[in-house]
């Protein structure tokens, strides 16, 4: 920033982080320097956030020169941002130091308790942050990222390349020796070349850990040949701080987990500094407020709470996540079961291409008779609600190990599929073949067992729906129930006698409904096509849970047993008056001390900016001592 004062004078403002503008600064603040550094370190032992202001006096014709070349810079069609680059380093030297800012970021109510529960969901949590080391460290032991049980916390902060790796190393043979021998997997998988891009098994520590890095020592450590000891490092320990970074480090780190590890990651931010970490992760979350608007705009969902975030990932991602898996595999089961019927038809129709079902059942099989169920199951169904969700946080793991829904589930639903394909076509068979009606009619016909298959296969995968859904709601019931009651009404209709006389060719299953439906034994096969179908799914899911159940089972019979016993009742919550002076301002939501720090009234007597609450470096009173 560049000011003009009342007298003429120009005077460059800067203000940043310690380690950047301390490289710009003139030798003789060196003094001043030390001075300053020990202040800013007990502002940042306190987790106030620090930043360092300097100055530079402008001589008018060096300004108006630099400005004239700044224009051209800004309007040239090539090589533009390096232009600017160095016309910024060009000013920007020789500063003279003026001091210090710190102030207080005030936490977002409910942030440690989303960490907590967050963490308990076997979710790794990674914070990037341009705060200082002190800083960064505070904020991660006031949100319960870092606590005093840890067996350690690595601090990286190696000024060279070999600095930093040593670091490294030393820190993952404390927390897994083995992984340094020359016996390791990993270590042997990574030697070997291969063009494929290689991931980065998930590797078990000896304890709990944390770990630290400075942005300095971060930019040695994405290098390529040292990037792989980092995600080793880091992987192994239960939080990562990463302290001074840039914003395209920030991206860089991402970019890297998603590189090496097999994981999904979320990158969330308030701030524009964000918006390039929020782009590169996999689900970018930004958060309204104070710091503007860029990373909003630049992310898939925001909010204004950070706390929504559990919401966002333990109850609505992970009811997503249990109704797609659902929905995939009803569909592939009702379908499997649907097509291979002509399969097994084909063995005695000699392969003619006939089909086994009526061609109008057939249009409207996925179109009216099973789609609203799947999609109402897919729109409403959860396993637990959202209160349950919050409290027992391990349900969200079986999302993250992929147990839902993988090549096993699949490979089961194609069995089941088969299998209910085989009841679905040879029960009917069976039940048709040589058959009397009892005036001594045959039914035995192929309209008889095409109607009686088709309405097996209907109820069948209507019971199955049933079946998987988990949360039954008016939706549910209306769409199974009155999907059944379609394919009775469109069956009795389209088979009627007056459809064949107004469209002969179209309908010809003339009378099939009334006559098959109204026999005994038609319904008592399709009761045991039913049962035959329904009952090994049934017995399957009961001895799973009772033999090997998975982790989400285990959680499920605890919140059964909780529900049995009556609620605790809820605590009584104190109502707190909200001060209209607050100092928190990167998270903060109400204004701050802005405007009384600009009108100069709350400064001490003795301070120079009393008199006038302003104050020039030019003035001869407060010239730098060094110049």
């Amino acid at each position: 920033l560049v000011v003009r004062s009342p007298e003429g004078d120009l005077t460059l403002y800067c203000k940043g982080a310690d380690t950047i503008l301390y490289e710009l600064l003139h030798s003789s603040c060196d003094s001043l320097k030390e001075e300053t550094t020990e202040h800013l370190n007990e502002f940042a032992g306190e987790g106030l956030r620090t930043l360092v202001v300097a100055y530079k006096n402008l001589d008018e014709d060096y300004f108006q020169d630099w400005i004239r070349r700044h224009h051209e810079a800004s309007t040239a069609l090539e090589g533009r941002e390096e232009k600017l680059s160095e016309l910024y380093e060009e000013i920007e030297k020789d500063l003279m130091l003026l001091g210090a800012t710190a102030i207080e970021d005030k936490l977002q109510d409910g942030v440690p308790q989303t960490i907590e529960t967050l963490t308990k969901a076997n979710i790794k949590i990674w914070v990037l942050t341009g705060d200082k080391q002190e800083t960064a460290m505070n904020i991660g032991y006031s949100c319960n990222l870092l606590y005093d049980d840890m067996e350690d916390v690595f601090i990286i902060e190696g000024s060279t390349s070999d600095d930093v790796l040593n670091e490294l190393r030393n820190a993952r043979k404390k927390m897994k020796p083995d992984s340094l021998l020359d016996t390791d997997e990993i270590n042997i998988q990574f030697e070997k070349p291969s063009k494929k891009p290689k991931l980065i098994p998930d590797e078990q520590a000896n304890g709990v850990y944390g770990l630290v890095i400075t942005g300095h020592s971060l930019a040695y450590a994405l290098e390529g040949n040292l990037e792989l000891e980092l995600v080793r490092t880091a992987c192994m320990c239960k939080v990562v701080i990463c302290c001074r970074v840039t914003p395209l480090q920030k991206a860089q780190v991402v970019e890297l987990v998603k590189k090496y590890k097999k994981a999904v990651t979320l990158a969330i931010g308030d701030g524009a500094n964000d918006v390039s970490m929020i782009k590169t992760a996999h689900i970018g979350v930004g958060i309204s407020g104070q710091e503007g608007m860029q990373a909003v705009l630049s992310s898939d969902f925001s909010f204004a709470q950070f706390r929504y975030l559990q919401r966002l990932l333990l109850v609505h991602g992970r009811w997503s996540y249990i109704r797609m898996c659902k929905f995939l595999k009803y569909f592939f089961y009702k379908n499997f079961a649907f097509t291979l019927v002509h399969f097994w038809y084909g063995f005695f129709s000699g392969f003619s291409a006939q089909t086994v079902y009526d061609e109008w059942f057939i249009t409207l099989y996925n179109l009216v008779y099973t789609s609203l169920p799947v999609l109402g199951m897919s729109l409403f169904d959860q396993d637990v609600d959202d209160r349950w969700s919050i409290l027992f946080p391990q349900l969200y793991v079986p999302g993250q190990q992929n147990l839902y829904f993988n090549k096993m589930v699949f490979v089961t639903c194609m069995l089941q599929g088969i299998y209910s394909s085989l009841i679905l076509f040879f029960i009917p068979y069976g039940a048709m073949y040589n058959t009397m009606r009892s005036d001594g009619k045959a039914i035995a016909d192929y309209q008889s067992f095409a109607l009686m298959a088709q309405t097996c296969l209907l109820i069948v995968v209507s019971v199955q729906i049933g079946l998987d859904t988990s949360y039954w709601t008016v939706v549910n019931q209306f769409f199974i129930w009155g999907s059944l009651s379609v394919y009775f009404a469109i069956t009795f209709t389209m088979y009627s006698d007056g459809m064949y006389l107004i469209f002969t060719a179209s309908f010809p299953f003339i009378g099939t409904a009334r006559n098959t439906l109204s026999q005994p034994n038609v319904w008592l096969a399709i009761f045991l096509s039913i049962t035959l179908c329904v009952l090994p799914v049934v017995g399957f899911r009961f001895l799973k849970a009772q033999l090997k159940p998975t982790p989400s089972d285990k959680v499920l019979l605890k919140i059964k047993e909780a529900k049995k016993r009556p609620p605790p009742p809820s605590p009584k919550r104190r109502l707190r008056r909200t001060s209209t002076r607050r100092s928190g301002y990167a998270f903060s939501h109400q204004h701050g001390f802005g405007a009384l720090i600009m009108s100069g009234r709350n400064m001490r007597p003795k301070s120079p900016f009393a008199t006038t609450g302003t104050f020039s470096p030019n003035s001869d009173k407060h010239k730098h001592k060094g110049l």
